[in-house]
């Protein structure tokens, strides 16, 4: 059983003994008929409370969810992977709660990348830093979006930032390397069995959302410029592509033997029809902007680190994290079997490398309305007994805090940014939320047997794709 370990199966005996009443199967687990992960790329408990404090609603995301845990998500190696020299990674140091209070130089050394996080979160393994689905020898791990395909449900990915980035990738591809970005591209769009992608990288936009005219941005995070030609003549149709010279065929993602072509769609009146009555089978959405929905924007004169939120104007023709995630969970819902979806909020994790404020609080509200988004389509179209939400982290970036590392941040009320401060442009080894409600969310508070001295208890990220595996155990 790749991906499980000894903790996780003494763990499922402890499980089924305290679950003996499952009307459909005594002695079962609960079987959720979807699971939804939403990631707030780089978000820790400050992220969190600032935009909290900025919107005039303190505490109100914990406030939803039954299950509150802390987690902790170093890697297994640490270091930057680099495939021409195979010892740039070494062993990680874990996370030490005397150590993590006291000493921010430790906080800052040993840290895990958005890649290995991603893996952990989406495999049930821990890895090397850079890594995209990978063990630390180099073998493929199977990911959530293959469970799910395996036990029969539809699938998806969807975040703020390009789609072939490490988070998504994470979830549905298999790379030695983060950077290798057209090759990631190219195996999410041809081999992965998913029903829906979604997410920036759109080759012929700047950040800014402007059409470029005669030339095109990167087209790396799309496979290739040709590539994309051919996704968007053949929206809705094209099954074989020309690819390095050879003939490749996209993936048969319904189980029926035949290849399922993408429908792309671009415009944020196409994302906000999906939302909608009938859809596509299979749907690529690419807003039209490059790196970020919002985050990357060309700033207007003045806008500093310190300036507040929408200080310059957003983009009014790119789709929000919250629309996209309508649109996806009406294309995944069509499965009767149910659905597996991840949606990250990824430009936190960007505003807090910049040490943005501003630019922080604008991502985490937009990362809110796609929380918010979840909580309405599950109680419109499904309900907390099939449905498991789950929202966390990869880990935090900034070391954000009040006046001194560790000090509170200072609420100064609706409206206004709270007396916050970056102490780092890089990520740390601070503990990070977990919440989750729904049907076999009870069991992660099993899997919680380490202890902070401030957060208390907490897991692991890799035990997350654990449990999942165990619910949708084939």
């Amino acid at each position: 059983m790749p991906g499980i370990t000894t903790k996780t199966i003494l763990a499922a005996a402890f499980l089924l003994a305290a679950f003996p009443s499952q009307p459909e199967k005594p002695g079962s687990l609960p079987k959720p008929k979807n699971i939804i992960i939403l990631i707030g790329d780089g978000m820790g408990y400050n992220h969190v409370l600032a935009a909290e404090y900025y919107l005039g609603t303190p505490y109100r995301l914990q406030g939803r969810f039954p299950v509150r845990l802390a987690m902790s998500h170093y890697p297994a190696l640490a270091g930057e992977y680099d495939t021409t020299e195979a010892g740039s990674n070494h062993y990680a140091s874990g996370y030490d709660p005397s150590l993590a209070w006291k000493d921010t130089a430790w906080l800052k050394r040993n840290f895990t990348e958005s890649a290995a996080a991603a893996t952990a979160l989406a495999t049930g393994v821990k890895t090397y830093n850079n890594s995209i689905g990978m063990s630390v020898d180099h073998e493929p791990l199977e990911n959530l979006v293959q469970r799910a395909k395996s036990v029969g449900k539809a699938a998806g990915v969807v975040t703020s930032v390009p789609f072939a980035h490490a988070t998504p990738a994470g979830f549905t591809a298999h790379n030695v390397s983060r950077i290798n970005y057209s090759r990631i591209a190219a195996e999410m769009l041809l081999e992965s069995r998913c029903d829906v992608i979604m997410g920036c990288g759109n080759p012929v936009f700047d950040n800014s959302g402007n059409r470029l005219s005669g030339k095109w941005n990167g087209a790396k995070y799309v496979v290739d410029s040709a590539f994309w030609q051919q996704l968007i003549a053949g929206s809705g149709r094209q099954i074989h592509f020309m690819l390095e010279g050879r003939t490749v065929t996209v993936a048969d993602n319904d189980g029926d033997k035949r290849p399922d072509p993408w429908t792309v769609i671009e415009k944020r009146e196409d994302f906000l029809k999906l939302s909608k009555g009938k859809t596509p089978d299979r749907v690529l959405g690419c807003p039209e902007v490059y790196s970020t929905l919002q985050e990357a924007r060309t700033a207007v004169t003045g806008e500093t680190n310190e300036s507040p939120p929408w200080f310059t104007p957003p983009l009014e023709k790119v789709p929000s994290l919250a629309e996209m995630t309508a649109g996806a969970l009406n294309v995944l819902d069509n499965n009767s079997r149910g659905f597996f979806l991840m949606v990250e909020g990824g430009a936190p994790d960007w505003a807090s490398h910049s040490n943005g404020k501003g630019r922080l609080v604008e991502e985490m509200t937009g990362f809110f309305g796609a929380i918010d988004e979840v909580f309405g389509w599950v109680e419109k179209n499904s309900n907390w007994k099939e449905t498991l939400l789950i929202v966390t982290g990869d880990h935090e970036t900034g070391l954000l805090w009040g006046d001194k590392p560790f000090v509170p941040m200072k609420d100064n009320g609706k409206g206004n940014l709270p007396g916050m401060t970056f102490y780092s442009r890089d990520h740390t080894n601070s503990l990070i939320p977990f919440y989750a409600i729904g049907t076999g969310s009870e069991l992660f508070p099993m899997m919680a047997d380490e202890r902070d001295s401030v957060r208390g208890a907490f897991i692991q990220n890799s035990e997350v794709a654990q449990v999942i595996k165990l619910l949708w155990f084939k």
